[in-house]
């Protein structure tokens, strides 16, 4: 175990202490602490960090002009987003990368606890409230409780040691999860196959840098989508997408982990290859922003996996974009009819007239389940099973987004459907701690091993993890946003992609440098 230690020391900087328990924190199953340079630096950063993210930032929304009122809701959203500013400084501030809680907090921050805090203060909501002010205190209220749960899950997770995997393990196939070298270039051969089939279906590279809605427009036109069913264009999108990704992120780790690789030129090759058949298939232009968040953040990810600044750079800088940017990244994609007019003279605008409908949409929610009543697992079932068309299952629950707005009766039913409501609508407020307590426990675990994983004492450059926690972490967004029916589909793609192409196997090939 010498040697693993050394090699862990090199990579963090970090000492390790004497002998504990696997899994205990300073045990070759744990990444290092962090180098006492990096440590004077936090401690420096810390203050201005916690400041600007938990008081300022409040503070300015909440100086500026609007009608809101300084009710329950207005104090339960102030202290939802001081929370969610504490809790995402410690993991910018944390002593590893914790990547799948660190994109958590970032999300509930912005589209929970500042753009909410927004609508509140100035008195205006992205789509109506139908529901008396009382359904919005107990949506915030159970946000609070939902990410109180969060916390604990994770808490739990933290307290249990990860499995030592001993050499005879390995060799019985109880190693880490490496990719298959054949089945890899296998996946290759599809990625190149199913986008070549999604581009020539829709008419040619050409229609890939016009638009998202010409996109759907020509997906349409095309035949694949059956009246009340996506089922078809969702595979042709899903598969002309996602293996390519995929393919780009074992090579991109390939090349950032291995010299070998990158001496060699084959490898480097098809590595640009499949840039290129990324930037045609993922590209921002005809890509949902979310969809085009999660290729971007799998990426870095993947090609800097060991670097605590990106990681840091990522969540601190995250903030500002989803502020500044994320609000103006649609121009070119969509027309802007259905879109209510601004009326606010607040520099909070965006938050209040754009994309974060997500508490707003809760509160409507609780309104809809008060006068229907619970689902009782059925519309977790329908998302489960997306893959099966409405001509074998006619009873196919909808998009719980879509269910609430035909309820509400709007025109334009593409509103949010945040993980939270996903659980309330079937399960009510226990279903929705539990649900929040597990995701938070399966989180901290896999952030755990991630952190492992990407160590030089990891399984190496064929790593599936390594690939799979970074393509998580940005598909969170999608996943916490909802609703969770049009997020499974490219989830359970990548899923089965992973697990075809992974072996438990140690591979002396993939472990080479």
């Amino acid at each position: 175990m010498a040697s693993v230690h050394t090699s862990a020391r090199g990579e963090a900087g970090g000492a390790v202490a004497g002998p504990k328990g696997p899994g205990a924190p300073g045990s070759p199953l744990e990444p290092p602490e962090r180098p006492i340079a990096w440590s004077m630096l936090s401690r420096a950063l810390s203050v201005p960090l916690i400041l600007g993210l938990v008081c300022f930032l409040p503070a300015v929304i909440a100086a500026q002009p609007g009608s809101g009122v300084r009710d329950t809701a207005y104090w339960l959203q102030l202290v939802l987003t001081c929370y969610a500013g504490a809790r995402l400084a410690t993991m910018i501030l944390s002593t590893r990368r914790r990547l799948l809680q660190g994109v958590f907090w970032m999300f509930v921050y912005i589209a929970m606890g500042v753009a909410p805090f927004a609508q509140v203060v100035i008195g205006q909501t992205p789509t109506p409230m139908v529901g008396p002010r009382q359904d919005l205190v107990t949506a915030i209220a159970m946000i609070l409780v939902g990410c109180a749960a969060y916390d604990l899950g994770a808490l739990l997770a933290s307290r249990r040691p990860l499995r030592r995997r001993t050499p005879s393990a390995r060799r019985s196939g109880g190693g880490p999860a490496v990719a298959h070298p054949v089945r890899l270039r296998l996946l290759v051969v599809l990625a190149f196959a199913a986008s070549a089939f999604y581009v020539l279906k829709l008419g040619g590279p050409a229609v890939f840098f016009t638009s998202r809605q010409e996109i759907n427009e020509t997906v349409a036109a095309s035949g694949v989508v059956t009246e009340g069913s996506n089922v078809g264009s969702a595979f042709i999108k899903g598969f002309g997408q996602v293996p390519a990704l995929l393919a780009l992120l074992f090579y991109t780790r390939r090349l950032a982990t291995s010299y070998r690789a990158r001496r060699t030129p084959s490898t480097v090759l098809l590595w640009v290859a499949l840039a290129g058949l990324n930037l045609v298939v993922n590209n921002p232009i005809s890509n949902a922003r979310y969809w085009f968040l999660t290729v971007l953040m799998a990426f870095v990810f993947t090609a800097m996996p060991s670097s605590a600044a990106v990681y840091r750079t990522v969540l601190a800088t995250g903030v500002v974009g989803a502020l500044v940017v994320f609000p103006y990244a649609d121009k070119f994609r969509y027309d802007d009819e259905g879109q209510r007019p601004a009326q606010s003279a607040s520099v909070f605008e965006p938050l209040v007239t754009k994309d974060y409908d997500q508490m707003v949409m809760f509160a409507n929610t609780i309104s809809w389940v008060d006068t229907r009543g619970h689902t009782y697992g059925r519309q977790l079932a329908g998302s489960g099973l997306f893959f099966v068309p409405r001509a074998v299952w006619s009873g196919k629950p909808e998009d719980t987004g879509v269910r609430v707005g035909q309820w509400m009766g709007l025109r334009m039913t593409n509103l949010s459907a945040p993980i939270w409501t996903e659980f309330w609508v079937d399960f009510g407020a226990t279903g929705m701690i539990g649900g929040m307590a597990l995701i938070g426990y399966a989180s901290a675990r896999t952030d755990r091993r991630y952190a492992l994983a990407v160590t030089r004492a990891g399984p190496g450059p064929g790593s599936v993890l390594a690939i799979a926690a970074p393509l998580i972490a940005g598909y969170t967004f999608i996943l916490l946003r909802g609703p969770l029916l049009q997020a499974a589909g490219k989830l359970a793609i990548a899923a089965l992609c992973l697990l075809a192409i992974a072996t438990f196997r140690e591979q002396r090939a993939a472990r080479r440098r």
